[in-house]
């Protein structure tokens, strides 16, 4: 579902990813590890399409992505990749409900038509009791929820986390990781997740190792 061929990743003389190569399956969730400054975070913004390669492939199914044009790719990673990050990036000025809506309503529907099924994923996340809510009146467990639902509000092929469990302590952080696999058996949803926490890489499918920017895997 998900293939990057020969990608590769320079800041200046700094050569961060070298020929990295990978498949991921539907329904998959994978663990990127390896230590710090390895390149997981820049392969990660890859295969988001925040960021672009200096050379090599990225396919979502038979899309070419970093073919596409500007709005075009936009368009792509609004509709079919999600985003979780260790820090949640809630917007303090609304409430849960309104931020889990908010990929949605960029994409081009009404608050009446997503505010259902924003519901619905909050309720699934067990934190519907604070749709009305604002960030500063929820834990960091719930916000990162709230994020999370968020993250799924488009159905995306993929939903992809850089440390999402990295600000929670070890009880919330558990109870997140428990979420992405429920998820995966409720919705069929991808995962592809960077992580230094040992607990989650070892939980998931497919570990793949990042060392010097080279697949260890």
């Amino acid at each position: 579902m998900i293939k990057a061929t020969n990608i590769n990743k320079s800041y200046g003389d700094l050569h961060v990813l070298r020929d990295i190569s990978l498949e991921i399956n539907q329904g998959e969730v994978v663990s990127i590890v390896g230590p710090s400054g390895a390149g997981k975070t820049t392969l990660l913004q890859i295969l988001g399409t925040l960021d672009r390669p200096d050379t090599g492939v990225l396919r979502y199914g038979e899309t070419d992505v970093f073919n596409l044009k500007e709005k075009e790719l936009a368009r792509f990673r609004n509709e079919h990749i999600g985003f979780v990050f260790q820090a949640h990036h809630l917007l303090p000025e609304f409430t849960a409900l309104e931020n889990v809506c908010i990929p949605a309503l960029i994409k081009g529907e009404r608050m009446k038509e997503v505010s259902e099924r924003a519901m619905e994923l909050l309720s699934f996340m067990h934190v519907d009791h604070r749709a009305t809510h604002k960030p500063q009146a929820m834990s960091g467990g719930e916000q990162q929820r709230v994020a999370v639902a968020r993250a799924l509000i488009n159905s995306p092929l993929a939903v992809l986390a850089d440390e999402p469990s990295g600000n929670l302590d070890s009880h919330h952080a558990r109870e997140l990781h428990e979420l992405f696999f429920r998820l995966r058996e409720q919705y069929n949803q991808t995962f592809v997740i960077v992580t230094h926490n040992e607990e989650l890489a070892a939980m998931a499918d497919r570990k793949i190792t990042i060392i010097d920017g080279k697949n260890a895997e």
